[in-house]
C-alpha cells in the first residue's frame, strides 16, 4: 500500500469517526492548489458545513490512487488528461465535470537574484544555468513538467537544457528546490511563485508556447457523500472562483 494511499485511508477514517456527523468530503488536488484550495474549504465550513479533507500530490499520482479505489470524493487535476484518463474508466460522474481555472508558467529564481529573460525563441535559458539544473515537475508524468517542455520545446530551446533536468515528483517540489539554493532556475506556476517568497518571477513563459492549463473538476463516481456535489457547486459559483481568483488563478 502506498504511502498516500495510507494517508487517504487515515484521513477518511479520521473524517468519519463520528458516524453520526456529516462528513467533509475528501478532495484530491494538484499540488499548485494548497493554499486557495484550503481558503475555499475553509470558507466552505464557516458556512456550517463540514470541513472538507483536503490531500495534494502530482495530478498523475492522485489519479492513479483514484484508479486504486482510494476514499475519495472530488478531483482537482492540473490538466485535461488526467480527468480524461479517468473518466475513460467511467471513474467521475456523469454531468459533473467542469473545466474549473486557468494557469500561467513562469520562470523563478531564487528572491535576491538578477537573472531576468525575454522569453522568446532561442532565448539563453541553458547559458544562464551554467553548471546547474533546471527544476520542473517531472516533465513524463505531471502537468506542469509536461507543459514547461512543451513550451521549451516550441521556443527551441529544450535540446540545451533537457540534460540539466532536477526532475521533481510535483509542481510544489521543483519550487522547493529554488526556493532553497539546490537549483538556480525552475519553471512552474504563476500561482507558485506568488504563494513562496524566497522565488522571484524571472520570465513569463509565453501561454501561446504549450496546451492551455486547465484545472478540470469532478464528482467521483463512486462518491456517495451528499456534501460532495454541494461543495462542488460551491467551488464553481462567483463565490467559490472569487476565491481562487484571489491567488491568482484565472477562470473558466
Amino acid at each position: 500500500m502506498s504511502r498516500l494511499f495510507a494517508l487517504l485511508l487515515c484521513l477518511l477514517a479520521f473524517s468519519a469517526s463520528a458516524a453520526a456527523q456529516p462528513r467533509g468530503p475528501v478532495v484530491l488536488a494538484a499540488s499548485s492548489l494548497q493554499e486557495a484550495l484550503s481558503a475555499a474549504a475553509d470558507g466552505w465550513a464557516s458556512k456550517g458545513h463540514p470541513r472538507p479533507v483536503l490531500s495534494f500530490a502530482a495530478s498523475s499520482a492522485l489519479a492513479r490512487q483514484i484508479e486504486a479505489k482510494a476514499p475519495a470524493d472530488l478531483f482537482v487535476p492540473a490538466d485535461e488528461e488526467w480527468m480524461d484518463y479517468l473518466a475513460a474508466r467511467k471513474l467521475i460522474a456523469p454531468g459533473t465535470r467542469t473545466a474549473f481555472l486557468t494557469n500561467r508558467l513562469v520562470i523563478v529564481a531564487r528572491a535576491g537574484t538578477r537573472t531576468r529573460f525575454n522569453v522568446r525563441p532561442g532565448f539563453p535559458l541553458a547559458a544562464a544555468l551554467m553548471r546547474g539544473r533546471l527544476a520542473l515537475a517531472d516533465p513524463d508524468a505531471v502537468p506542469a513538467g509536461r507543459y514547461a517542455r512543451e513550451a521549451l520545446t516550441m521556443l527551441k530551446v529544450w535540446p540545451g537544457v533537457a540534460d540539466q533536468l532536477a526532475r521533481a515528483e510535483n509542481v510544489r517540489a521543483a519550487l522547493a528546490l529554488v526556493a532553497r539554493g539546490a537549483a538556480p532556475l525552475g519553471i512552474v506556476y504563476a500561482t507558485d511563485a506568488r504563494a513562496e517568497p524566497a522565488v522571484r518571477i524571472a520570465g513569463w513563459i509565453p501561454a501561446a508556447a504549450h496546451t492551455p492549463i486547465i484545472y478540470p473538476l469532478a464528482r467521483l463516481a463512486r462518491s456517495k457523500n451528499p456534501e460532495a456535489e454541494a461543495f462542488r457547486r460551491y467551488l464553481v459559483s462567483a463565490e467559490g472562483k472569487a476565491v481562487f481568483a484571489r491567488f491568482g488563478f484565472g477562470m473558466r
